[in-house]
């Protein structure tokens, strides 16, 4: 092994040790969005279909994946996290050494690790549908710049079946590549023609349409803020003040005067990556949210373009270097907080706690055969307790119309019909448990403020609660 290859290992043997421990501190825990996935990945090896079966509101192949993984908590799921995020800063150093030179690959994948581990004000970033798409999202990009577009087109494919944002990273391969477009968008087929056969041959391309298509255009169309343009405005600059070092980066980049080497960089790559960021920044805007995992979409080029000028530019390294430490104090003591003082009151783990606290409940009364169905948004609790959904529907968003992430403090539907006929759908359906995680927290979504649904809920009664859920169970003498 030369003395090259034998420091790129090292390097990402180190980068990989450090990225696995820090998963491992917070392996009791299930985050917010990877619980959906996990719980979807979970019904499927109880033999459920996608949509069919199981609402599932994105685009199949993280619950794919989750499931061919065993859809299993804890550190088994923290190893895949860890792999990854090794994958993720391995397509980002090739990209960047391509780009620019070995010593640009290290920066770039070094600030990719650093930017994947402390990014979130929780501090965590679960391995969901946004983080996911990074890998395709990264390759694809590199193989265009490298005039491979069947090679690209594939990638962005791939990516769409994590996430439908990926029609952003598929533009600006068409920028890159925009002379073998046709090329491009035949390898972007080639995986969606592959899913959708398998979804139409299983007879769930229609409720797909219906679950990803119909229900995220109406999610899209509305937003959970009274302000949506002052929460954009502030959410940008929130992201950027964390990350500092990057912007800089990339201002220096842009705008700054950097020598005739990355002048003559700069004549090449200059307006692809400016098209990069731009159409990411639309894709991170889109909806009006801005919520910190939407910039994932603009990650990849701002990484390659800071790493570049702070490889450049001494006085630029110096500040992003110290920019960097805003990130680090801020987000690296939750990683021992959750690691050493796992008890310690923090809302980012309430609703996970709570979920745990009612599935141990319900662990103490199952039988083999029991299924279950949560009132509210608690995926985690199929996770804890590996029990099946009883219908199609397992959470409360298609039976109320609301999106979870407002739904402890609103009420409107946003589908306010077809989310009747959903409940109308649910009450002929006699699963052993429900949990309501909603009602508590809610009133106004209350279980028994649907006329639909009391004389199902008439036939249960609740055996435990916790401090946010209360437990059902159905009484022997209910139908089937």
């Amino acid at each position: 092994m030369t003395d090259s290859r034998r420091n790129t290992a090292l390097f990402f043997g180190a980068l990989f040790a450090v990225m696995f421990a820090l998963r491992l501190c917070h392996s009791h825990i299930l985050w917010a969005d990877e619980d959906y996935h996990l719980a979807a990945g979970l019904q499927a090896l109880h033999g459920k279909i996608l949509y069919r079966d199981v609402w599932y509101d994105k685009p199949p192949l993280t619950a794919w994946l989750y499931a061919a993984l065993g859809a299993l908590p804890g550190w088994p799921l923290r190893l895949f996290d860890a792999v990854w995020l090794l994958a993720i800063c391995a397509a980002t150093w090739r990209f960047a050494r391509d780009l620019w030179g070995r010593y640009e690959g290290f920066l770039a994948a070094g600030l990719m690790a650093f930017f994947l581990n402390f990014d979130f004000a929780s501090a965590v970033i679960p391995a969901a549908p946004d983080l996911l798409l990074l890998l395709p999202h990264i390759a694809a990009v590199h193989c265009a710049w490298n005039r491979r577009p069947v090679w690209s087109g594939l990638c962005c494919g791939i990516g769409f079946l994590f996430h439908t944002k990926a029609v952003f990273v598929l533009a600006v391969c068409a920028v890159v590549s925009w002379p073998a477009l046709p090329l491009l968008l035949l390898g972007f087929a080639i995986p969606n023609a592959a899913a959708f056969g398998v979804l139409a041959a299983a007879g769930a391309l229609p409720d797909y349409l219906l679950q990803v298509w119909r229900w995220g255009f109406a999610y899209a169309g509305s937003s959970s803020s009274p302000q949506p343009v002052l929460n954009g405005i502030r959410r940008v600059l929130d992201w950027s003040g964390f990350h500092a070092a990057l912007v800089l980066g990339a201002l220096a980049w842009f705008f700054g005067g950097t020598g005739r080497a990355v002048t003559d960089d700069k004549k090449r790559s200059s307006v692809p990556l400016a098209a990069w960021l731009a159409i990411g920044f639309l894709g991170v805007s889109l909806g009006g949210r801005f919520f910190p995992r939407y910039f994932f979409l603009i990650l990849p080029p701002l990484v390659l373009v800071s790493a570049r000028t702070v490889a450049r530019r001494k006085t630029v390294a110096l500040i992003a270097a110290i920019a960097l430490l805003i990130p680090l104090i801020r987000f690296a003591p939750r990683y021992f907080t959750l690691a050493f003082q796992p008890a310690t009151p923090w809302a980012d783990i309430a609703l996970d706690q709570d979920s745990q606290a009612a599935a141990a409940l319900v662990n103490a009364r199952k039988q083999p055969g029991d299924t279950l169905f949560v009132w509210g948004y608690r995926p985690g609790l199929f996770v804890y307790t590996r029990l099946p959904v009883a219908s199609r529907y397992w959470d409360s968003q298609p039976l109320t119309g609301v999106p979870a992430d407002r739904h402890l403090r609103d009420a409107v539907s946003l589908i306010p019909d077809w989310a009747a006929r959903n409940r109308v759908d649910l009450a002929a359906t006699h699963p052993v448990f429900i949990v309501d995680s909603l009602s508590l927290a809610n009133p106004r979504l209350a279980l028994d403020t649907y006329p639909e649904l009391r004389a199902w809920l008439a036939g249960y009664s609740m055996v435990a609660r916790t401090p946010l859920s209360l437990i059902y169970r159905k009484i022997a003498s209910a139908p089937r």
